[in-house]
């Protein structure tokens, strides 16, 4: 059994960890504006399409919305039903669409690990952070893929594809939680 002794200086101890911690810079919790930044990410699209007649395809991370594509404005296709309509399995389906829910995870996660730093006072920022680099590789992936399919050739198309996504969320891993990815590496 532990004496109150021994557990008041253990409290004290993580006490004085969390408050150097705070002292070096890097807040031991997502504020309010990191987590905005993180959750407006998922609004991000993760490429977006030129079209042929002008109206260029938004890839997001729910879906397909087409801008003014036949003169009806904007119409939309969700992610849930593009992989419910497949008639192949998803383990045919190309490696960069297969990225796609992986995608969609890692800024889910990353986003509940910052509402977790911000509503319950608990967060690891550096799984946060890790969590975002995921998510801006997953996108970058799934647009290569797309600029692929759409571009002419292989390599092309890549320049035919804007990776929105992949780059607001590398911008965000790196300005918000910079910091502590850096001592993730350090280590």
């Amino acid at each position: 059994m532990e004496s109150s002794d021994d557990a008041s200086r253990s409290a004290a101890e993580s006490t004085s960890r969390s408050v150097s911690r705070e002292r070096a810079g890097s807040p031991s919790t997502s504020g309010r504006v990191e987590w905005l930044l993180v959750v407006a990410l998922l609004a991000v699209p993760m490429a977006v399409v030129p079209g042929g007649d002008d109206a260029p395809t938004l890839v997001s991370l729910w879906g397909f919305v087409t801008l003014g594509g036949d003169g009806s404005g904007v119409g939309g296709y969700p992610v849930w039903a593009y992989f419910l309509d497949q008639p192949r399995p998803f383990a045919t389906l190309p490696p960069s669409i297969r990225a796609w829910p992986l995608a969609l995870g890692f800024h889910l996660l990353a986003a509940g690990s910052a509402t977790s730093g911000v509503a319950l006072g608990r967060e690891d920022r550096r799984v946060t952070g890790g969590l975002l680099v995921l998510a801006a590789a997953a996108t970058l992936w799934v647009a290569a893929g797309l600029g692929v399919r759409f571009g002419v050739g292989a390599t092309a198309g890549w320049f035919a594809v804007l990776p929105a996504s992949a780059l607001a969320t590398l911008a965000v891993a790196v300005a918000a939680y910079g910091r502590d990815l850096r001592r993730v590496a350090v280590r």
